[in-house]
């Protein structure tokens, strides 16, 4: 039967683990824990190939609990109440360790039927997951387990899990693989970090290559055609691609026009054409704000010939705007004026709407005292007269403070003039 390289190359030993130093190598913490003979409640996380699932199985090869395997994608109810009925019987006398993969995808109720258990140690918990687990475990679960998080590989260490499994294609096909200048590097950095990504490349590209005289050449030029794409990680719904979001709005923000575009390239890629514009608009008024209004109008113009033209062409308007706002001066001070006022309102802060405001717009409004006092600021020089709009509570509240940059301090300059100051 046909076994995927991959699997054929999963290690069984810790010294044959790739990557993963910090907590695997000879000092590594997970190392020597397991070493002094703990197994506490373990929880994996980290980008698919790096390693979550062999640790697991080495793991659960060095116990004497009785070994339970199952997919929070598959598993069902039945799943967990034969597991549990087994437990502490002669089916499973020293407890049982449970290996859950994917446990993001178990309901809340599904992982709560296990807390029991595993607080009195009759289930041993390893779980993995692909996602955040402070997002998607549940908490009494995640405050009894220790969590590590698995790095994708380096590239150096995905060469040499390529190199070992090359020897072991050389003996199926006996041929001896030779490769070609930058074909490593190419399989190991459009990997990105994914060790069974890598290898599942290099069987395709074994398979596909020719042999002459008891040689087998990778080409690069295969290489390019096999992986091409395959280096991108995006999930709409994971947290690599929140964390990619981050990134470039971050990069905008941070008045980086080269990253932010590169981030931007990254999520059209990926085709979520909605969360570029989102974030796009967002830094327009957030970041940039009042150093120079016309950003926002011009991401929103963006935005628009985005959803016009559909990708691919959409890229082009959106990196017009993004490299715009990257390079724009920036001022946050619009974005503090409203968290500053919001924050008074959710301390109770709220205060009677002084009567010149009110609505006067209605019969009984005068004989309430409703706009009497109110100044049309139209009727004045230079459109402006001093009256109080706040709250009484609140009359000495400031909440907008003028940004350093040449347009809110010519603001200021004119309005200092106007009041007299």
């Amino acid at each position: 039967m046909y076994r995927p390289l991959a699997d054929r190359m999963r290690p069984l030993t810790f010294d044959d683990v790739v990557g993963q130093e910090s907590i695997l190598g000879k000092n590594g913490i997970l190392r020597r824990m397991l070493a002094a003979g703990n197994i506490p409640n373990l929880i994996f996380f980290g980008p698919p190939g790096t390693g979550k699932t062999t640790v697991a199985n080495i793991i659960a090869s060095e116990t004497n609990k009785t070994l339970y395997k199952l997919n929070a994608t598959t598993a069902s109810v039945a799943d967990i109440k034969q597991m549990i009925a087994d437990a502490g019987t002669l089916l499973a006398p020293n407890g049982i360790l449970l290996y859950l993969d994917e446990i993001q995808y178990f309901t809340k109720k599904q992982q709560q039927s296990l807390l029991e258990f595993i607080e009195n140690g009759m289930i041993t918990l390893i779980a993995s997951t692909t996602e955040n687990p402070y997002f998607y475990v549940y908490t009494a679960i995640l405050s009894r387990s220790t969590v590590f998080e698995f790095k994708p590989v380096e590239e150096s260490e995905i060469e040499r899990a390529l190199l070992r499994a090359s020897a072991l294609l050389e003996k199926d096909i006996g041929s001896t693989i030779r490769f070609e200048d930058g074909v490593l590097g190419h399989l190991s950095a459009s990997a990105a970090g994914d060790v069974r990504k890598a290898l599942n490349s290099l069987e395709v590209l074994v398979l596909a290559a020719q042999s002459s005289g008891g040689e087998t050449v990778l080409t690069l030029e295969d290489a390019e055609q096999v992986t091409r794409r395959s280096g991108l990680r995006f999930d709409r719904d994971g947290d690599n691609h929140y964390d990619l979001l981050s990134a470039y709005q971050k990069s905008m923000r941070g008045s980086d026009p080269d990253a932010a575009v590169y981030y931007l390239a990254r999520i059209l890629a990926g085709g979520d054409l909605a969360s570029a514009c989102r974030r796009l608009l967002v830094c327009a008024a957030e970041d940039v704000g009042l150093a120079y209004p016309q950003a926002l109008q011009t991401a929103v113009a963006a935005v628009q010939a985005a959803d016009r033209l559909g990708l691919p062409e959409a890229q082009i308007p959106l990196a017009q705007a993004v490299i715009m706002v990257a390079t724009a001066p920036k001022s946050n001070s619009a974005s503090e004026a409203i968290a500053a006022a919001a924050a008074d309102i959710a301390a109770g802060k709220t205060g009677d709407i002084p009567a010149a405001l009110r609505d006067s717009h209605y019969s009984g409004a005068a004989k309430r005292g409703h706009g009497l006092d109110y100044k049309y600021p139209h009727s004045f020089e230079n459109n402006w007269v001093e009256q109080q709009y706040l709250p009484d509570e609140l009359k000495s509240a400031v909440y907008y403070k003028y940004g350093k940059n040449k347009n809110e301090q010519a603001f200021k300059q004119y309005w200092e003039r106007i009041r007299g100051k």
